[in-house]
Formats: C-alpha cells, sequence, structure tokens
C-alpha cells in the first residue's frame, strides 16, 4: 500500500494540489504511474541512443488531458536520474520555435531558465553545471599531479583542460564563440571577478540585446538571436557530453500553440524550424541530443493548417503501410497515446485514493467495489468512449474525495448519483465480476 511507503509529505501536497487542479505535478509522478509501459520504453531506448553520441526526435500526440505532459514530465525525471541534462519549455503565443518579436529566443531563455540537472532538478542549473565541470577538473589535477589549491601550477593546468574541451568545440557552427564565452567564464572563475562570470551566463542564457554591449563585455561579436538559437542548442549538448553528462534533452509542450498561428507565412515558418531539428537529428547532424515535443493530433495531422500542411514534414510523419493498419509503431517518429485501459484507470483510483488518506491523515474507507462503481459511471457517461480522458477521471476522483472528507454526512452513494444509488445486485454481481478479472 502507499500508505506503507511514508511519501513525504511535500510531495502529497504537490500530488493532490496538482491533480485537483488537472495539471501534471512536477514531483512524485512515480507514486501515480500507471500504463505507457510501450511508450516509456520507446522513449528509454531513444535515450540510450543518446548516451551513445545519437539523437532522436518524437513527436508525443493525444488529446487534451490524454497524459502527454504526463510522460513528458515522467521521462524528463527518469533522465535526470540517468545523468542527462533536461530543459523544458511550454510553447505559447510569446514563445514560438521563430517569430518577428523574438519569439524563438523567448523559448530559448525559457530552455535556459528550465535547465535541470540531477543535483539541481528545479532548473536553473547552468551555472552550476560550470562550477562542477571547473571543480571536477581542478580535482582530478590535484589528484594526478599532486598540487594544493594555491599552487600556481593548478590554474595553468586547469586551464589548459579547459582551453583542450572548448577547443574542440570551436569547428562547430558559433563555436568559437561559444568557447570564447566559456573562457571568460573561467577567467572571472579564477579572478574572484563576478561581473565577469554574470556576463558570460547572461551571454549564454540569450539575455544581451545588442552584439555591441557583447562585444565591449566579453569581446564577443555575436550573440545568440532568434535566428541562430538551435544551433546554440546543438552547442549545448556536445557541450554536457564532453563534461560528464549524457546529453541533453528538451522538451516541448504545447505545440499546438503553432498550429493556432493565423498568420500562414509565420506559421510555415515555425514548421520549417522543426523540419530543421527533425532532420538534424535523424540524419545524424546532431549527437547527444533528444527532442520531444508533445502536441494534438489535429496539430500533427490537419492538412489544412496541421504539420501535414507542410509537405516536407508530412513525408516524413505519415504512418506507413503496415504501422497504420490498426497496430501502433513505437520506434517511428509519433507516439500516439491512446486512453488507459480500465484496469489502468482502476489501478490509478487505488493510488489516488491511498495518496488522499495519507496526505490528510485517515483511513479510506472506499472498498475496490466502490472504486468499479466509480469508474463505470465515468466510462458510462454520454461521449465517455470519445471525450473522456485522464485528466478528467483524476479531477473527477479528487473532487469526490474532497468532498467526502470535508463533508461528513455526504455519502458515496449519494454523491455518485442515481446511477449508484438504485444499482441492484444484479450491478453489484456485475462490478464484483468486473473487479475480479483484475490481479489487485
Amino acid at each position: 500500500m502507499v500508505n506503507a511507503m511514508k511519501i513525504p509529505k511535500r510531495i502529497t501536497t504537490a500530488l493532490v494540489h496538482s491533480l485537483t487542479s488537472g495539471v501534471v505535478p512536477r514531483i512524485g509522478l512515480e507514486y501515480i504511474a500507471v500504463g505507457r509501459k510501450p511508450e516509456v520504453e520507446a522513449l528509454l531506448r531513444d535515450m540510450d541512443n543518446i548516451a551513445e553520441g545519437g539523437a532522436a526526435f518524437k513527436f508525443i500526440t493525444g488529446r487534451y488531458g490524454s497524459g502527454k505532459s504526463f510522460l513528458l514530465q515522467t521521462i524528463r525525471n527518469y533522465a535526470m536520474d540517468r545523468d542527462f541534462v533536461v530543459a523544458d519549455a511550454d510553447l505559447s503565443p510569446e514563445r514560438r520555435l521563430v517569430g518577428t518579436q523574438g519569439q524563438g529566443l523567448a523559448t530559448y531563455r525559457e530552455l535556459m531558465i528550465h535547465l535541470s540537472t540531477r543535483t539541481r532538478p528545479d532548473g536553473g542549473a547552468l551555472e552550476a553545471m560550470l562550477q562542477k565541470w571547473i571543480s571536477s577538473i581542478q580535482q582530478d589535477v590535484m589528484k594526478e599531479h599532486g598540487l594544493r589549491p594555491a599552487d600556481p601550477a593548478l590554474h595553468v593546468e586547469v586551464e589548459q583542460r579547459i582551453f583542450a574541451v572548448t577547443g574542440e568545440m570551436q569547428n562547430m557552427v558559433h563555436g568559437f564563440d561559444f568557447a570564447q564565452v566559456l573562457s571568460a567564464y573561467w577567467a572571472g572563475y579564477k579572478l574572484a571577478d563576478d561581473d565577469r562570470k554574470q556576463a558570460a551566463l547572461r551571454w549564454l542564457r540569450g539575455e544581451y540585446p545588442t552584439k555591441t554591449a557583447a562585444k565591449q563585455e566579453l569581446g564577443v561579436g555575436v550573440i545568440i538571436d532568434d535566428d541562430n538559437w538551435y544551433d546554440y542548442i546543438k552547442l549545448w549538448s556536445e557541450f554536457a557530453a564532453r563534461i560528464g553528462y549524457k546529453g541533453l534533452l528538451l522538451f516541448i509542450d504545447e505545440a499546438v500553440n503553432l498550429y493556432k498561428i493565423t498568420n500562414s507565412i509565420s506559421r510555415q515558418g515555425n514548421y520549417e524550424k522543426l523540419l530543421t531539428m527533425f532532420n538534424d537529428t535523424m540524419q545524424g547532424k546532431a549527437s547527444h541530443l533528444g527532442i520531444f515535443v508533445g502536441g494534438t493530433p489535429q496539430f500533427v495531422e490537419d492538412e489544412r493548417r496541421g504539420l501535414f500542411s507542410y509537405e516536407a514534414l508530412r513525408s516524413r510523419l505519415v504512418e506507413g503501410r503496415f504501422s497504420g493498419s490498426g497496430y501502433q509503431n513505437y520506434t517511428g517518429p509519433i507516439l500516439k497515446l491512446d486512453m488507459l485501459s480500465h484496469e489502468e484507470i482502476l489501478i490509478l483510483l487505488q493510488k489516488l485514493l491511498q495518496i488522499h488518506g495519507l496526505h490528510f491523515s485517515y483511513e479510506p474507507s472506499l472498498t475496490d467495489s466502490d472504486l468499479v462503481l466509480f469508474m463505470q459511471t465515468e466510462v458510462g457517461r454520454m461521449g465517455a468512449d470519445v471525450l473522456l480522458t485522464p485528466r478528467e477521471v483524476i479531477r473527477d476522483f479528487m473532487d469526490l474525495l474532497h468532498t467526502l472528507h470535508q463533508n461528513p454526512d455526504a455519502t458515496f452513494e449519494g454523491l455518485l448519483g442515481e446511477r449508484a444509488e438504485q444499482t441492484p445486485d444484479s450491478k453489484q454481481d456485475e462490478a464484483d465480476d468486473f473487479l475480479a478479472e483484475f490481479e489487485l
């Protein structure tokens, strides 16, 4: 039982609040994860390839509330545990892949804000990565050469190793400028010059407004902007791998906002950027980089405004003759999320019940038969076979639990309504038969 696991209060709080509000929690997902085994295994295989120097691109599609964001967040947490650097961003009218008002750069900045590692899971890991890199080099040098922290020879040897890493990146697109800024950060670190370090960090986060300002403060004649930000993402993935991480994974959600762009030229420009990212990862032009994009089926399949309206993408994403015959292809570029099975929903309800009881310090009284009746009521609603999603089931169930807990005079049968109140013995037998099919 979940109670026996003694989930920390901060995690149960995050779970209860997030699920009640219909949003995906950032922590504690392992306590409520059910189903999606083939999808998770496919994404983990992609991560293995990325760790070996490959790259991956996946569209994860499903209706609103079907679990796209949950799956992306789950994989994000898995990735950090496996020593990847991760970054996530939700697209919006202000954050796109390209735009005339800096929307592409806004997406890059959002990714940098949410740059995370296992030791910094909540974002803001950029400076921590650089400090860890320099500290690890210092420790290795001291161990190999028997040097003390105050020994002048230490700085010389560390500097050589830093330049060796940055030197290898100078042949990449924008690699020379990227290497210069990393060297500037090292100079600030070495001299305890906080202004120089902060200037380097501002540049790496894409916060310099003009090339002139960057030239004056760092001696670099370019800045990260709307046109080149993706080139720097590829540099970050290379750099992450060179300093000891497995690679860089990007999780870009709410891509339906690209579909909603009314201007056809602007929309096609964003699809063209997606095509560039897709080609780079699929053709081996990028390494140690994974890009996972969440969107609705309409965003992908609409031939008037979706990705399929852009022929170069449609030809790459359309299903083959065999996987399109009712079978799922988990190695293809698109992962389609289906509705959870009844068994998976029942297991999810059991977990939510125990977490609710643990959070509010009471022993749940609802039985498995009660959960089956609740599930039958949800599934039996008009249009549920088409419209019902895990998000709606979770939100309804959390609302039911809150109401029962806060109102002692309320009953499960009364809240469930006429269907539950008038359930005859045959209906109860049906629920018991339904329950008996599962291994609980």
